[in-house]
């Protein structure tokens, strides 16, 4: 430590010269610039330039951190001054510079920021930078997640356009899509027509795979059968309440090796996984593709599948059984 150096007058004259040249470097221009915002006024804590103990494992809410609420409280406000992004980590993948930069706007705030990106590419149509939502990856992802030889999946949460997306891909491959709300069903219905009428149901008593986003209540989630599988189709998980139940994580991949300086985990999900809207992102470069991928468009399914898989991206196979 250096401390020791500067106390016994050991240290070495061309240190900080050397320091100062070693950290000059041209700033890089990356790639692929993932966007992602606070989620609850802790989760600043579990970023990289806060704790990094906390950083390295999937988010939780730990006691002591209620210890430091003045703290935290005089963060918010400085996220309400301080408006501009910052830079959480730098990744490289093959020849791509990957960062990911937060955005100083909590949940609650940031409604705004997760429509799909359609308004900026309104509003700049000669855009250069390709927008990418993630949602073709995420339809991918649930589809595979889904046990195969099941005829039922019962969807309960905001209808959003992943959503709609799955539920159409499910009628394409005639299973039966149950919907426990009558305005859900009929913005369903709208939406397919008589197309797929069939294939919905409301009776969902020996229904074992749930798809289940935002505003899936506790009520909803203790009338499950035992041994449902809930798989979220949104970026947040429910609350695991039922311990003779399975829950899989978002929709999310482990990533390839390839993938450099991964030192910290994405919210709550295991380390060296990644969320399917962070990894869409990486794909398009990869690929080269020149679409947008945002508001109501989505590129081709299997398509983006099948470049995944051969970036060395993997399935997440093993559902977590809940221990609460």
């Amino acid at each position: 430590m250096p401390i020791y150096d500067y106390i016994y007058g050991t240290v070495d004259k061309n240190s900080n010269t050397l320091y100062e040249n070693s950290v000059k470097r041209n700033e890089e221009s990356p790639n692929v610039v993932h966007l992602t915002h606070l989620t609850t006024p802790e989760s600043i804590y579990h970023l990289r330039l806060g704790f990094a103990y906390l950083a390295s494992k999937p988010y939780s809410s730990v006691w002591y951190l209620w210890l430091l609420w003045p703290v935290t409280l005089w963060f918010m406000v400085l996220t309400k001054i301080y408006r501009r992004t910052f830079v959480v980590e730098r990744n490289r993948f093959d020849q791509i510079r990957l960062q990911t930069w937060a955005i100083p706007t909590y949940r609650v705030q940031g409604e705004e920021l997760n429509r799909y990106g359609e308004v900026y590419v309104k509003k700049h149509p000669q855009l250069k930078v390709k927008l990418v939502d993630g949602s073709s990856l995420a339809v991918a992802v649930l589809l595979n997640s889904i046990p195969k030889g099941t005829t039922q999946v019962l969807l309960r949460g905001n209808l959003t356009k992943v959503a709609f997306a799955v539920t159409f891909a499910l009628c394409q491959k005639g299973i039966q899509v149950i919907v426990l709300r009558e305005d859900e069903y009929e913005k369903l219905d709208k939406s397919f027509g008589t197309k797929f009428e069939d294939n919905f149901s409301k009776s969902y008593s020996s229904c074992k795979v749930w798809l289940v986003g935002d505003d899936f209540t506790e009520e909803e989630q203790r009338k499950a059968t035992e041994g449902t599988l809930f798989i979220p189709f949104s970026q947040f998980p429910p609350k695991k309440l039922r311990k003779d139940c399975f829950y899989h994580t978002t929709p999310a991949m482990q990533t390839p090796m390839a993938l450099e300086n991964v030192d910290s985990c994405e919210n709550w999900l295991p380390r060296r996984v990644m969320s399917v809207w962070r990894i869409a992102g990486i794909l398009h470069a990869l690929e080269g593709w020149e679409e947008h991928e945002c508001g109501y468009t989505m590129c081709n399914i299997d398509k983006v599948w099948e470049a995944c898989l051969k970036h060395g991206f993997q399935p997440l196979r093993v559902p977590i059984q809940s221990k609460s």
